[in-house]
Formats: structure tokens, C-alpha cells, sequence
């Protein structure tokens, strides 16, 4: 930061380092500010209030249900197909047989999502061990993934109704005056002993369960050739993202279109959540925040009336198919006075933004991302408000690795999709991000995930 930030990234001077994937990235500080004044300039005039008006005290007319038309944008969007599944399946077999482990072991969640199609929906978690396993099996030259589920024996019927893809997939039923843990490692095909790899998240029972099983068992937590099997998104989950995330912004438009000033904060929130219920989006939040109470920015709000010199703070967002949206909107309404200062302040978060969307591209490491945007803000003396990380991975969990924040070594890689929501928070006066997901395109390039909706807001009255 400051004099020792990394320098601003311009495409025309990226130059390879000893090591392929990296890029050396500068630009003379000259150029770097008259993008920082361009972005600032364009974001502060495109934010002059609308004319005056008479503040609204009373909600506009509208329809019984008025999101009904949110729920056609995603109608055509499709699950993950089987075949993608033994795809994954099968490269989380190569990773095994690579590193020498036996099995990955997962419980019902967004990693036996990912690989057996087991969300924690689906089944969900008690004292009694539902587990997916998935073992390399060595066939020739070629390895291939062996899924077996361990079941308590009572629940087997229901845990064959699951949807599960894979090739021969097998179940291990035990009896309650069994040891489950040794029904699964007898269950496990050519099983020796040795490294078993499990989900990070797993339950620490369970794990003390299958060493105490057998002895001459390691169960670790899965390493990084594991976990980025997942970071990296393929064509299917990216149009899932797109759809998901775009239908929750269209969402918060249509509220934008239902409030008035004199609306209280829970109402907002319930709007949002009948918003994307039309939608049909499932596993669903709303943080809705009016003025100051926007200055925590994970706040819970105090049901305040909206005033007209109130920003609008919401940060919401829903599952399809499993796959999360997160997007954050700052705005105001057509009647709203909004003080000049915030009106910088908001411009100065956009600008941010746009910064770090340039900045990001495969090659890139993910603090430099943090780093221009938090530079930025150092700029105009606001960095100190700006109180968290740039930005979190996002898939089939709403926060998932990797990060762009500092200190990170992580690189963009193609496939990699992140938050980018920046923010200023001044505790007791007005709190303003923007947050919208982005991924990385075969060309190397960040693309928000709204883009085909309008992507990033355009001002406080146009989210």
C-alpha cells in the first residue's frame, strides 16, 4: 500500500517471469492516475442527483405479486449433468492415485456436492455417518473413480433414492451394533491401510472414528490438488453462476422499483426474500440496511425507517441448482436527497471496483487484486474505512477459496470466479459497497457474472 503498492495493471506491458504463470505487472504512476481520475470523474458526474421532488410517503400501487416475472429469467437453465459428475469423479481419482491415498471421504455438503451429487439438503448430518468414498481403481494404464456411500443400514432404501452419478456406484449399509467406520474401510476397494484424504469440513468424530478403525490409517484433510479441482469452474457451472447471479440483481431492481421513503428495513427484507422466491431461487439471505446502519457492514439493522436522505444498503443473493449468488447494491430512490459527500463516497467505491475488475486476470496473484483496490481509496484518504478483504471465491458455497486478499500467494487461473465489493464504512454516518461476482474467461479476462444483465451499477439510482 501507499508508496510500496503494486503498480496499476496495463495489458500492453505484461511481461512473463522465470515462472510462466505469474506476470510482471507495471505501468508508470502517470498512466495509473489518469485511470484513477478517469474512473472518478466519470463515476461522480454519471452520480448528480435527479431533480427534487416531493418525498413519497406511502407505498406506490402495485400488483398482488409483483415478482412474478423474475421466475422466467432462469427457466431454461440447466443441472449439472451425470456425465460431469464422473468427469469429476474420475479426476479426483487421478489426484488419489497421484498422492498416494487410498480415498476421499466426504460428508453430505458442498464437496460431496461437488463429486457425488449428496447435498447437506438432501441428507442432513446427524450422529449417524452418511459418507461418500471415492477410491482410484487402476485399470490398465487408466484410473478411474470407484464411488461407494456408507449408510446406516435402517436408512439404505432412502439413501438409494438419492441421485447419485458414477459408474457402479455401491453402498456399505451398517448395522447400528456395528462400527461404521470399519464397514467403510472393508467397503473400500484393494484397501492396504494408509493415507486417507476427507473433506476439510468433515466432523472431527468421524475422523477419529476411521483411525481408531484401523490403526495403520492417516485421514488428513484433503490438500490443494484436492480442493482446486472445485475452484476452477467448468462451462456448465459458469452459466449457472451467470443465470443465478443476474436473476438476484434483476431481484434487487425490482425491489428498488416497490420502495418508498417512510418504508421500514424489514419490509425490504421481506420483499427481497419474495423476490427471489419468484425467482426460485432456494437456500436464500437478504442484508437490507439504511443509512448509518449500513456502517456494520454484516449489520442486522434496527428496523429503521428509511429517510430521504438515506443510501440503501443490500446485500442478498440464493442458490440454483446448488450454485450461490452473492450481490451488493448501495442506491437510492427517485426521491431521495442524498448528501453530496455520500454521493463521493459511493463514486469512490464504484471506481474501486472498476479498478479491480481491470486488475484481475489469469496470471495475476490475488492480493495484487486487494492491494490496487484498497490503493485506490488510499488515494482519496479513505482506505481505513475499508475494513474487510476485496473479495471471496464463490460456487457451491457462497464463500469459498480462493481469496483476493492481502498476504494471499494464490494465482487467477482460468475458471476462477470471486466477489469484487469494495466498501466504505464510517460507523455512526453511512456505510456504501458494491459487490458484484466475476469470473475468469478462456482469454484470461475478469467478466462479470451480471454482465448480461448490465453488470456493474451505473449510479445510486441505477443499480
Amino acid at each position: 500500500m501507499g508508496k510500496h503498492s503494486p503498480d496499476f495493471v496495463d495489458e500492453r506491458e505484461i511481461k512473463p517471469t522465470a515462472t510462466p504463470d505469474f506476470f510482471v505487472l507495471k505501468v508508470s504512476r502517470f498512466a495509473r492516475g489518469l485511470f484513477i481520475a478517469a474512473l472518478l470523474i466519470y463515476a461522480t458526474y454519471s452520480l448528480a442527483p435527479q431533480s427534487g421532488g416531493v418525498s413519497v410517503k406511502s407505498p406506490p400501487t402495485s400488483s398482488s405479486k409483483p415478482f412474478t416475472d423474475l421466475g422466467t429469467h432462469c427457466a431454461a437453465a440447466q443441472a449439472i449433468s451425470p456425465s460431469e459428475f464422473v468427469t469429476r469423479q474420475n479426476n479426483l481419482a487421478r489426484v488419489l492415485h497421484e498422492q498416494k491415498a487410498e480415498a476421499y471421504i466426504a460428508e453430505p455438503g458442498a464437496n460431496a456436492l461437488f463429486f457425488g451429487n449428496i447435498s447437506s439438503e438432501a441428507w442432513h448430518l446427524s450422529e449417524r455417518p452418511l459418507l461418500l468414498m471415492v477410491s482410484p481403481v487402476l485399470q490398465g494404464n487408466e484410473v478411474s473413480a470407484k464411488v461407494t456411500v456408507l449408510t446406516p443400514v435402517f436408512e439404505e432404501t432412502r439413501a438409494r433414492l438419492l441421485v447419485i452419478p458414477g459408474v457402479d456406484v455401491t453402498y456399505a449399509a451398517w448395522p447400528e451394533d456395528k462400527d461404521p467406520y470399519a464397514v467403510a474401510l472393508r467397503a473400500l476397494p484393494n484397501f492396504q491401510g494408509g493415507i486417507i484424504y476427507v473433506d476439510g469440513m468433515i466432523r472431527n468424530f468421524i475422523v477419529d472414528g476411521l483411525q481408531k478403525a484401523a490403526p495403520n490409517v492417516k485421514a488428513v484433510s484433503a490438500p490443494a490438488e484436492v480442493r482446486q479441482l472445485r475452484e476452477r469452474k467448468s462451462p456448465a457451472e459458469i452459466e449457472i453462476l451467470k443465470c443465478v447471479n443476474e436473476v438476484t440483481l434483476l431481484a434487487i431492481r425490482a425491489v428498488q422499483s416497490h420502495m418508498y421513503i417512510g418504508i421500514r428495513e424489514s419490509q425490504v427484507r421481506e420483499m427481497m426474500e419474495d423476490a427471489l422466491a419468484a425467482a426460485g431461487l432456494t437456500t436464500r439471505f437478504a442484508l437490507v440496511l439504511f443509512g448509518e446502519n449500513a456502517a456494520l457492514p454484516h449489520g442486522e439493522g434496527t428496523d429503521r425507517i428509511l429517510g430521504d436522505s438515506d443510501f440503501v444498503l443490500i446485500d442478498t443473493g440464493g442458490a440454483l441448482y446448488g450454485y450461490e449468488s452473492d450481490v451488493t447494491r448501495t442506491f437510492m430512490l427517485r426521491d431521495s436527497i442524498i448528501p453530496a459527500e455520500h454521493y463521493t463516497y459511493w463514486a469512490n467505491v464504484q471506481a474501486a471496483q472498476s479498478l479491480a475488475q481491470a486488475t484481475a486476470r489469469a496470471g495475476v496473484v490475488t492480493a495484487h487484486v486487494d492491494a490496487q483496490a484498497r490503493h485506490l481509496l488510499e488515494l482519496q484518504g479513505l482506505s481505513r474505512y475499508f475494513t474487510h478483504r476485496l473479495g471471496h471465491g464463490i460456487g457451491l458455497e457462497g464463500h469459498e477459496s480462493p481469496y483476493l486478499v492481502g498476504g494471499s500467494k494464490d494465482v487467477i487461473q482460468t475458471g476462477h470466479t470471486f466477489s469484487n465489493e469494495p466498501g466504505i464504512y464510517i460507523e455512526g454516518k453511512v456505510g456504501v459497497r458494491l459487490e458484484d461476482c466475476f469470473y475468469i474467461a478462456e482469454d484470461g479476462r475478469a467478466v462479470y457474472l451480471t454482465e448480461g444483465v448490465g453488470g456493474q451499477a451505473r449510479g445510486p439510482l441505477y443499480p
